[in-house]
Order: C-alpha cells, then sequence, then structure tokens
C-alpha cells in the first residue's frame, strides 16, 4: 500500500476512534463526579452483548438504524442536511400499515406494494422540503424540522376511528395488517427472530456504495456536494441534485421503520419506535457516510440501546447509554476537525518538502548544464 493510501485510511480511522475514546472517558468521569464505579456499568454492557438473544436485538434495532443513517448520509454527501427523517419514516411506516391492513394481495405483490408504498411517502415528505430549497432558497434544515411538526399532526389524524385508526384499549393503531405482508424472520432458536429485512438493509447498504462510488450520478452528486459552482460548470444542474438527493435521502427513510412493522407489530401504533430518524444523524457522522461505518456505528448504537437496561438491576441508570450516545456526537465533531486540520498540515508539510526536493533537483541541473557549456 503507497503512503498516501495509509495516511488517507489513517485519517477515516483515527476521528472515529478519538471519539469513541474520548466518549467513553467522559462517561467515566460522569460516573466518578455521581459517586459510581466508572468500568463496572461498561463490563456489564459488554457481558450482555455475549448474550446470543441480546444479540439479535441489537442486529434487528440496528437494521432500521442503519437504512435511517444512510438516507441522512444521502443528504450528507450533497451537503444537504435531512432532519426530517424522522418524520419521513414515520409516516412512511403508518402509510404502509394503512395499505398493509386494507389491501389483501398474494405476498409476491403486497410486500413489494408496502415497500413502494414506504418509498414514495418518504420521497414525497423530503420532496416538499427538497422543491422549497430550489424553487424558494428555503433551508432544508427549517423545512424539514417543521414537516417532522407537520408528519405528527398528520399521523394523528389519520388515527382517528373515523379514518383509518382503530382503537385497541387505550391503544391508537391502524389494525392489524393482512398477513400476506409479513415478512418471515430467520429464525435463531431460544435467542428469537431476526428480521427478515435485515437482508433489505444490506442490500441498502451494497447499493448505496455502487451508486456513489461507480456511477455517473454518484459523481455527480459528490461533485455537487463539494463545490456547486465547479459542478454547474462541468454541466450538472445544481437544482436537479439538490432535489433528487432530498428524494433519494426521503425514499430511504421511508423504509427505516419497515424491518420492525413487517417483521414484528404488523401495526402502526403508539408503541412503534420514535426518534430513530435523529439518531440516525450521529451514526452517519460516527460512521463518515461510509456504509461500513455505518454499519459499526448503527451496531454500536444498537448495544448501548439494548445492554443498558441491564443496569438497572446493578444501581446505575441506564440513561448512561443516552449520555454516552451523546458525549460520542459532540466528540465526533470535535475529533474530525482536529484529525482534518492535521491532515492538512502534514499534507502542506509533504507538498513543501516536494517543492524544496524539486528546486534542489532543478538547482543541480542548472549547474550541471552550466558545467557542460562551459567545457
Amino acid at each position: 500500500m503507497k503512503k498516501f493510501d495509509k495516511e488517507r485510511v489513517l485519517l477515516a480511522v483515527a476521528g472515529p476512534v478519538i471519539a469513541l475514546a474520548v466518549a467513553f472517558v467522559l462517561s467515566a468521569i460522569v460516573l466518578v463526579a455521581s459517586g459510581k464505579n466508572p468500568v463496572e456499568p461498561f463490563a456489564l454492557m459488554f457481558e450482555q452483548a455475549g448474550f446470543s438473544d441480546i444479540q439479535v436485538l441489537i442486529i434487528n434495532q440496528a437494521s432500521m438504524y442503519y437504512i435511517a443513517a444512510l438516507a441522512v448520509a444521502i443528504g450528507f454527501r450533497m451537503n444537504l442536511f435531512n432532519i426530517g427523517v424522522d418524520g419521513q419514516y414515520q409516516l412512511a411506516a403508518m402509510m404502509a400499515a394503512v395499505v398493509g391492513a386494507h389491501v389483501a394481495l398474494p405476498g409476491v405483490l403486497q410486500i413489494p406494494l408496502l415497500l413502494l408504498t414506504a418509498v414514495l411517502t418518504g420521497a414525497f415528505w423530503s420532496g416538499i422540503a427538497g422543491v422549497l430549497k430550489v424553487t424558494r432558497g428555503v433551508s432544508e434544515v427549517v423545512a424539514t424540522i417543521m414537516l417532522n411538526s407537520i408528519a405528527t399532526a398528520v399521523i394523528g389524524y389519520l388515527w382517528l376511528p373515523d379514518v383509518f385508526g382503530v382503537k385497541v384499549g387505550n391503544n391508537n393503531t391502524t389494525g392489524e395488517m393482512h398477513d400476506s405482508g409479513w415478512v418471515p424472520g430467520i429464525d435463531m432458536g431460544a435467542a428469537g427472530e431476526v428480521y427478515g429485512l435485515v437482508i433489505l438493509a444490506v442490500l441498502l447498504g451494497i447499493g448505496y456504495w455502487v451508486v456513489l462510488n461507480r456511477t455517473r450520478f454518484g459523481f455527480d452528486l459528490r461533485a455537487s456536494g463539494a463545490s456547486e459552482t465547479a459542478a454547474a460548470a462541468s454541466g450538472v444542474s445544481p437544482r436537479r441534485m439538490v432535489l433528487t438527493a432530498m428524494l433519494l435521502s426521503g425514499g430511504l427513510a421511508g423504509l427505516a421503520g419497515l424491518p420492525i412493522l413487517l417483521g414484528d407489530t404488523h401495526t402502526y401504533s403508539l408503541n412503534f419506535p420514535t426518534g430513530i430518524g435523529f439518531l440516525g444523524i450521529g451514526i452517519a457522522l460516527l460512521g463518515r457516510n461510509s456504509p461500513v461505518g455505518i454499519a459499526f456505528a448503527a451496531l454500536l448504537w444498537a448495544w448501548l440501546d439494548k445492554a443498558s437496561p441491564e443496569l438497572d438491576f446493578h444501581g446505575y441508570d441506564k440513561e448512561i447509554a443516552v449520555i454516552m450516545q451523546g458525549l460520542i456526537v459532540l466528540s465526533v465533531v470535535v475529533s474530525y476537525e482536529a484529525v482534518r486540520e492535521w491532515g492538512l498540515r502534514r499534507q502542506q508539510r509533504r507538498v513543501g518538502a516536494e517543492l524544496a526536493a524539486g528546486h534542489v533537483l532543478g538547482a543541480t541541473t542548472d549547474n550541471t548544464d552550466k558545467e557542460v557549456a562551459a567545457r
């Protein structure tokens, strides 16, 4: 491996490693300040990761985090901040649940229909922010935040009994979906079932890498994110790329809730997971928008979620995991900037050394030519 490639790998790995180390140290300081053992909580959580049932829970949770983070990463690669992933996936999951409860087709048609419903709903909701940005210059941050609130209101309306809501005790639901839309899981015996749509998450990660790194569209997307003016000069329409990126981001976001919807709950209710879209932002940051990096970050986040309840039984607050997640996000921002500055200084020194070497070589060549001419 060339020296330049080694430096690129080092820079890519250094940021996440530093961020995690800083987050663990700061979390330990918080525990010490509260009079707790700074090591035992982490040991307990690491111990939980060894149990097969916890591993299944981690994989299932990570599949949803992974898809949400990919949706965020698409926006990041275009220099867009799609904060609306949370509203997009919740509204998409509800629409898929409504369709699944009112349409009964054979499984080979029903499941693709539900997937398409979720994708189109998420893309439509994010597309509103995209249209506002390219036509009126409205910041996608402001637009997607407001659309999150509107999505919550729309969901509340759809839950009304005279619309699509079905009351089950004190719980609002969309009614149980027809079983032709259920996606069978992967049986792990006593450990439980891995969601069948975990495979979809893997395929989406592969597709994300191929599109961004092996297609002209991916190059245009990355070029537009790096410099809109430079991309425009090469014939790429920045407005078209912004709208396309928002539609893709929303379409991916729409799939984030489907692993649990089609694999477990089979209805959209008050108990449906929330906040996955916001967690996806931190996961995408930690994973540096790389499909492999995001996968490790999603597993880390899921481990913190599923291993932390054990802390309650040992006198520790499970919110330690939440504190760690917040510290990781803060540490990521700081460490990436520090690594970027370090890498820039190394590059400047390398270029300076090469220029100096070139100058010395040029001077030596000139002197040699003069000596030959004199002879």
